[in-house]
């Protein structure tokens, strides 16, 4: 049986909140979270405001680390620090927000080039030939790496968001809510995008969303969230036609 690429285990996660003027009590945000991601595949995990989505995409990204439980990629625990440097640059992430989550002071190449630069022991030449092939990559020209942030448009600033995700050759990329506030054809442009990189790369997407529509045509596994807890997992098309739990019913029927 083939080894999944990412394989999640057992993750749980809480924060202290203050219960009062001296005490603080922990709130569990994730509990026991566990599945597995083929490569080339589409997981998408969908549940209502607070299920917990935008924490676990966190800590599947190396943003934020895990009370407990183990995240494996190609069968490596990538929880341990020293191996999560080097191995996070595989499981990178796209935000709801492109603009805010890029430096405003620094063009697009540069922006690249520093990630490049931290990353990997590239030289010059090679790194600007890389910057280019990634532009080219993801619909964008040459040129567009002298830009700043605030000369793009809304979905070419996704396309920048995704460049700076694939500069590195990740293996999985975690979509936090990036398509939602693209326009419907935008969206739609970019959807085509990913599954093109998808087909021609092998790369394997995580895609926290709440458009179902969108869940059901390019997911090939779905993850159901409700206050930290996996309530139904399972193929999209089987759970899309007969779900199982209260919690994918109410939000299938919305």
């Amino acid at each position: 049986m083939m080894q999944p690429l990412l394989k999640v285990q057992a993750l749980s996660k809480s924060f202290n909140l203050r219960a009062g003027l001296f005490s603080r009590k922990r709130f569990e945000v994730l509990k026991n979270i566990s599945f597995c991601l083929n490569q080339g595949e589409t997981l998408a995990i969908i549940g209502e405001t607070g299920s917990g989505k935008s924490t676990l995409a966190k800590l599947l990204s190396g943003a934020d680390s895990a009370d407990s439980g183990q995240i494996l990629l190609d069968g490596t625990i990538i929880e341990d620090k020293g191996i999560r440097d080097q191995q996070c640059r595989h499981i990178r992430m796209i935000f709801q927000d492109s603009e805010a989550s890029l430096n405003p002071g620094l063009t697009i190449g540069d922006m690249l080039d520093d990630c490049l630069q931290y990353n990997s022991d590239l030289d010059k030449e090679t790194r600007a030939n890389k910057i280019s092939a990634t532009l080219h990559k993801v619909g964008l020209l040459n040129d567009h790496q002298h830009y700043y942030p605030h000369m793009f448009s809304g979905g070419q600033l996704q396309r920048v968001a995704l460049a700076r995700a694939l500069i590195l050759d990740p293996k999985v990329v975690v979509l936090d809510e990036a398509l939602s506030s693209l326009d419907p054809s935008v969206r739609a442009q970019t959807v085509n995008l990913l599954l093109k990189l998808q087909q021609d790369t092998g790369l394997s997407y995580i895609l926290i969303t709440h458009h179902l529509s969108l869940v059901r045509h390019i997911s090939d596994h779905l993850v159901v969230l409700d206050h930290g807890e996996i309530v139904e997992s399972g193929k999209t098309e089987t759970i899309f036609g007969q779900p199982q739990s209260k919690v994918t019913q109410k939000l299938l029927s919305c």
